[in-house]
């Protein structure tokens, strides 16, 4: 009975911190089924994007710190965006006032939606790094993930050996988070595997409501590829090293008045 409770309870706290991609997808669905006047779909999205972060951070759900990681995310993924839809690898058919280079601008925020859900469950579950790699390792690594992105449709694609890389730094890596009083733990790569997984369900969803298309998907939908776990979980390894990382520097950033004790194997973080 305490476990069911404990999943319970894991499983509330995790709706909440997939608050703004509840509310994407739940846009992507009205909005197809149910034309909205006035503007192209694309331009009603993009305003229920912003407002949506902005009762977020009006309402205290997000803090201005977790606000300037997620407009990270938002320039990261558009920049993506804009590139891939260039090179071909999907497309945005319908029409709409707020596209640039062939992109929809409320799309940066699916990709601001993952960051939103790492800050918010990483202040809701108490989450702490065992073992974290040094930020010299760390921060190349991401680039470089981030890098191949672009760079495989030009040279060879290194995914699997990144991926490869991304298990020898983080072999020894942890995360451990509480449910109540309790805690947990879980191999890092592990929870970057489930994620990664979880986003690519995410994926074939927003397809399934045209938020874009594959090439393949033109004539009619069909499911997304399987091979796009591995793009989504390079993805998401990104997304977590970039959190991590800026949640790490602000930790070791001397507050007024505070003696902070530092362990070697540890890290803990603020809730901000």
């Amino acid at each position: 009975m305490r476990a069911l409770k404990q999943l319970v309870r894991f499983g509330w706290m995790q709706a909440l911190s997939c608050l703004f991609p509840v509310v994407i997808f739940a846009s992507l669905a009205i909005t197809k089924i149910i034309p909205l006047p006035l503007l192209p779909r694309y331009d009603w999205l993009l305003i229920i994007c912003l407002l949506m972060q902005w009762w977020m951070l009006y309402s205290g759900l997000e803090s201005k710190d977790e606000l300037k990681v997620i407009t990270l995310f938002h320039i990261i993924g558009l920049a993506l965006e804009i590139y891939k839809v260039h090179m071909g690898s999907w497309s945005y058919p319908e029409e709409g006032y707020s596209k640039v280079f062939g992109v929809p601008l409320y799309s940066g925020f699916m990709y601001a939606s993952v960051a939103s859900y790492l800050c918010q469950a990483w202040r809701r579950l108490d989450v702490n790094l065992v073992d974290w790699p040094p930020l010299n390792l760390v921060v190349p690594l991401a680039g470089a993930i981030y890098l191949n992105f672009f760079t495989h449709h030009y040279w060879i694609d290194v995914r699997w050996w990144l991926s490869g890389l991304v298990i020898i730094v983080f072999w020894k890596s942890w995360v451990t988070y509480k449910v109540g009083r309790k805690t947990y733990r879980m191999p890092i790569i592990f929870s970057f595997v489930l994620i990664g997984f979880f986003i690519w369900v995410a994926e074939n969803i927003a397809t399934f409501f045209g938020a874009w298309e594959y090439p393949y998907q033109t004539n009619a939908w069909s499911l997304v590829h399987l091979g796009k776990v591995s793009s989504w979980l390079l993805l998401v390894i990104v997304s977590f090293l970039i959190v991590a990382s800026l949640k790490q520097v602000k930790k070791q950033q001397p507050s007024r008045g505070v003696t902070h004790v530092h362990n070697p194997h540890i890290y803990g973080y603020d809730k901000n």
